[in-house]
C-alpha cells in the first residue's frame, strides 16, 4: 500500500477541446408533442444545457473550487484484483475525539456529494459531535481507477474501504452512506464490524422482503397490519417507481458494455442520461445549469471514462446485492427522506438489523447530502451525540 498523494484535478486542454468538438457536432432528437418527462428528459431542457456547456460553462472555475477540497490518492491492494489507484477527499476536524466517518456515494453520485455535509461535520461544537470525514471515489467514477477483471462486488469494495481507514490511522470508524453507499457500507459493517465498524447510518434503506421461512414473525405482522396514509403514498411511490423508472438499472446491470459506447462517446448521451435522475430522483431540487453541468461533468472527464461507472450495477446484481439489507451486529441509523426512490414498510426494516436510530424527513428525494446537508448531518449528530443510541461507539472519540 503505498502513501498518500495529496491531488488536484487537471483536466487538459486537449480533453476540453475533444469535448467542445463534440458538443459542436450534437445531433439533438426530436420530441413528442407535450411530452414534458413522461418519455424523459425534455428536448428543451437539453438543447440549453448543452447550449451553455458548449459555449458559456467554465470548467476551470469549477475544478478551482473543486481543488479547495482536501483530495489525495492512495494505492490499495484488494485480494484477487492487484492494487487500485483509490482518490478521496479526507477532512479532518479539529475538535479533539473527534469520530471518524466513512461516507460512500452511489450512481449517478460522486464525491462531489460530500461538499455541502464537509463543512457541517467537521464543525467544533459544544452542542454536538463532530466528525473526521473521509469521501472515496468508488473505483471506476471520478479519479479513482477502474476495475478491469470480472466479479468486483460488495465485499471487495468493503476491503478497499476497511483498508484506506486503516491506513489514515482510523481502525475504528462509523459509516454513512446511500444508493449504493447504502450496500457497501453496511456490507463494509458486516465483514468487519464491530471490530472496525462500529455503527453504520443510511439514508436509502432498502431490503428483500421478508420470507416466511427465515422471518415468519415480521411478514405475520406485516400482513395483518394495515397502512396508514403515509405509508400508503409510500407504497404506490416505490410501486409508480419499480414500474416506470427502473429501466436504467435494468440495462446498466445486464448491458454495460454496451450502453458504455453511448456513454464514453456522447457528452450529450451522458448528460441525459444523468440529467432525468437528477430532477425526477430530487424533491423538487432547484438545479442550476452549473451544478448539473458540473455534476456530469465529473464523470465524463473521469479517470476511467463514464462507461466504467455503471458496471458495478452488473457485479452487484451477478452477486445478489442488489435489494438487500446486509446483515450486521452494529447500531443502525436510518433517515427517511420522502422523494428518494423507493419506500420499504418500516417493520421489514425493523427487522434487517440492530435499529438504534430512524427519522422521519418531510422533504428530500434520493441525494440526501446534497439536497438536504442539514437534515442529514443532524440526523447523524442525534444518533452519534450524548444522548444519543450511538454515542462512544467508537473509544474514545465521542465528537465533542
Amino acid at each position: 500500500m503505498t502513501s498518500e498523494q495529496p491531488f488536484k484535478i487537471a483536466v487538459a486542454d486537449n480533453a476540453l477541446a475533444l469535448l467542445k468538438r463534440k458538443l459542436d457536432d450534437t445531433r439533438l432528437p426530436d420530441e413528442v408533442n407535450a411530452a414534458e418527462w413522461v418519455y424523459g428528459a425534455p428536448l428543451a431542457d437539453i438543447k440549453r444545457l448543452v447550449s451553455r456547456w458548449k459555449d458559456r460553462y467554465d470548467w476551470h472555475t469549477h475544478e478551482r473550487e473543486l481543488n479547495a477540497l482536501p483530495m489525495f490518492t492512495r494505492t490499495i491492494a484488494v485480494d484477487g484484483f492487484g492494487e487500485l489507484s483509490v482518490h478521496y477527499v479526507h477532512q479532518r476536524s479539529a475538535a479533539k475525539g473527534a469520530i471518524p466517518l466513512l461516507f460512500v456515494h452511489g450512481w449517478p453520485g460522486s464525491f462531489l456529494e460530500v461538499t455541502k455535509i464537509l463543512p457541517l461535520l467537521t464543525a467544533v461544537s459544544a452542542d454536538h459531535p463532530s466528525f473526521h470525514v473521509v469521501a472515496p471515489s468508488l473505483p471506476g467514477f471520478a479519479w479513482s481507477e477502474g476495475v478491469l477483471e470480472k466479479g468486483f462486488h460488495a465485499e471487495h469494495y468493503a476491503e478497499l474501504f476497511n483498508k484506506l481507514m486503516t491506513s489514515l490511522g482510523y481502525s475504528e470508524y462509523v459509516t454513512q452512506g446511500g444508493d449504493w453507499g447504502h450496500v457497501l457500507t453496511l456490507t463494509t459493517a458486516s465483514k468487519y464490524g464491530p471490530k472496525h465498524v462500529k455503527a453504520s447510518h443510511s439514508n436509502m434503506p432498502i431490503c428483500d422482503p421478508p420470507s416466511f421461512r427465515e422471518k415468519p414473525i415480521t411478514l405475520l405482522k406485516y400482513l395483518i397490519s394495515s397502512f396508514t396514509a403515509r405509508e400508503r403514498q409510500f407504497a404506490a411511490h416505490t410501486e409508480n417507481f419499480f414500474k416506470n423508472g427502473r429501466g436504467y438499472s435494468a440495462e446498466q446491470a445486464t448491458k454495460p458494455q454496451t450502453l458504455g459506447f453511448s456513454l464514453a462517446d456522447s457528452p450529450v448521451g451522458l448528460l441525459a442520461w444523468i440529467y432525468e435522475k437528477l430532477v425526477t430522483w430530487t424533491d423538487a431540487y432547484p438545479w442550476t445549469d452549473d451544478e448539473v453541468l458540473t455534476w456530469v461533468s465529473i464523470y465524463w472527464f473521469s479517470r476511467a471514462g463514464p462507461a466504467a461507472s455503471i458496471r458495478i450495477y452488473y457485479e452487484l446484481a451477478l452477486a445478489g446485492q442488489v435489494v438487500r439489507f446486509p446483515k450486521t451486529t452494529v447500531p443502525v441509523g436510518l433517515s427517511y427522506f420522502p422523494k428518494d426512490l423507493v419506500q420499504f414498510p418500516r417493520v421489514w426494516l425493523r427487522a434487517q438489523a440492530n435499529i438504534v436510530f430512524e427519522s422521519e424527513r418531510e422533504v428530500g428525494g434520493h441525494f440526501a447530502a446534497y439536497e438536504q446537508p442539514e437534515a442529514l448531518v443532524g440526523d447523524l449528530q442525534k444518533m452519534f451525540g450524548k444522548s444519543g443510541p450511538a454515542a462512544g461507539v467508537v473509544p474514545g472519540c465521542a465528537g465533542y
